[in-house]
């Protein structure tokens, strides 16, 4: 709609309908409230209930619905199946079907023939947008992808997008249905690598931070994604990695490399707990643990897979008494008991675990932490805080990938 096309959302749920209709936006996503304010002033975008209301007379109809992950891996096309057999029939001659969702490749010929209609195009045209930063990723997106096997019907979905400037990849719809999944697992992938380098250099001494300084000038390589953590996890990255294993398996390849991206993934949340264990003296039984940081990446609200999650579930395993605080998040979390204060987190604690790197976390008075805690030991799962300040403070940190004498070995 900011790009001056009239957009009509739909949606199963009234309640939410009513709600944006009102401007009022309820996820965390910054910039999207004022793109919703000015939509619905200019009446260039409208709410509404129900998808066949929405794409009655549309010229491009986009199916942006869930894909959980289903049986063995695959993605459960329930959702956008239900929804096409419920447009289908509304469709304008001329129309173009357009699947946003992650999809698995070949969806666009199933839907096709679901569809039945020879007058309607269907188009594969993946979303790159990251949580925290969705408006920012659209506006300015790397690439625009678009796959048909109709030429028309491609390019006037790629001309919708004409004004952003964009590199354009005009291609069939199995080859753009391909590349979110190729995407998303190299990222995990890359994830999972520097995890993997991060160990290494605890082992032989080395820093990760000047590793991974050293290979993002590489142009070959990059920057993003070379931060080490307590594993990937989010909407995407586990749901995506298991639907293209279940492609593989489903075509007889054996896509060892990925696989193992997942299996080292696995082992980085309980590489963490082991950290965390051992710095709060070799047990967690009985013991407050304090956590910083639920959500699976900071500036959102989703825990979705979220590896803070997965650490806390192991800890919780290993009889830890568990409070935390995430900005983002108002409760409640299950098995943790969740406050809106950092301080009253670490109040008699055994250890603090950082596991979401919200900006909030690297301007603590650090003297009064080290004050409440009854164990000043902090287990930066992000290397999110300044180690040097910490130690000032009178605090024990242990990072991810910089070996100490407390951390040699585990």
């Amino acid at each position: 709609a900011s790009l001056g096309h009239r957009v009509v959302c739909s949606d199963v749920d009234a309640v939410k309908v009513a709600a944006l209709r009102r401007g009022e936006v309820g996820i965390r996503e910054p910039g999207l409230g004022e793109l919703v304010a000015e939509g619905l002033s200019a009446g260039r975008l409208e709410f509404v209930v129900g998808s066949a209301e929405a794409a009655a007379g549309a010229e491009v109809v986009f199916l942006c619905v869930p894909t959980p992950m289903g049986a063995g891996g695959l993605a459960d096309l329930s959702v956008v199946e239900s929804v096409v057999a419920e447009v289908g029939p509304v469709l304008a001659s001329g129309a173009v079907l357009v699947t946003k969702s992650t999809v698995p490749v070949g969806t666009a010929a199933r839907l096709g023939a679901l569809v039945g209609r020879p007058d309607v195009g269907v188009v594969s045209n993946p979303e790159f947008l990251r949580e925290g930063s969705a408006v920012e990723d659209f506006l300015r997106p790397d690439r625009i992808v678009v796959g048909s096997e109709s030429q028309d019907a491609a390019e006037r979905v790629a001309a919708l997008y004409a004004r952003l400037g964009a590199p354009t990849v005009l291609t069939d719809a199995a080859s753009a249905e391909m590349v979110k999944y190729a995407a998303n697992c190299f990222l995990a992938m890359k994830l999972s690598y520097v995890n993997a380098v991060a160990e290494l250099c605890e082992r032989v001494g080395a820093d990760i931070g000047d590793v991974t300084e050293g290979m993002g000038y590489d142009r070959r390589i990059g920057g993003s994604f070379l931060a080490p953590g307590p594993g990937w996890g989010g909407s995407c990255l586990p749901k995506d990695t298991a639907a293209l294993l279940g492609v593989a398996e489903s075509v007889g390849f054996e896509f060892g490399l990925l696989r193992a991206a997942v299996a080292a993934n696995e082992r980085q949340r309980e590489r963490v707990v082991g950290k965390v264990v051992a710095a709060c003296g070799g047990s967690v039984a009985g013991k407050r643990v304090g956590l910083w940081g639920l959500a699976f990446k900071a500036g959102t609200d989703d825990v979705r897979e979220s590896p803070a999650l997965a650490v806390a579930g192991l800890l919780a395993e290993r009889g830890a008494e568990l409070v935390a605080c995430d900005p983002g998040l108002a409760g409640p979390v299950e098995g943790i008991a969740l406050v809106e204060d950092p301080y009253e987190v670490v109040k008699g604690a055994a250890g603090l675990v950082v596991l979401t790197e919200w900006p909030v976390f690297r301007s603590m008075d650090w003297a009064r932490v080290a004050g409440l805690m009854a164990s000043p030991v902090v287990v930066d799962a992000r290397n999110h805080l300044d180690p040097d300040a910490l130690g000032r403070a009178g605090l024990v940190w242990h990072g991810i990938g910089h070996p100490t004498p407390d951390t040699t070995g585990v």
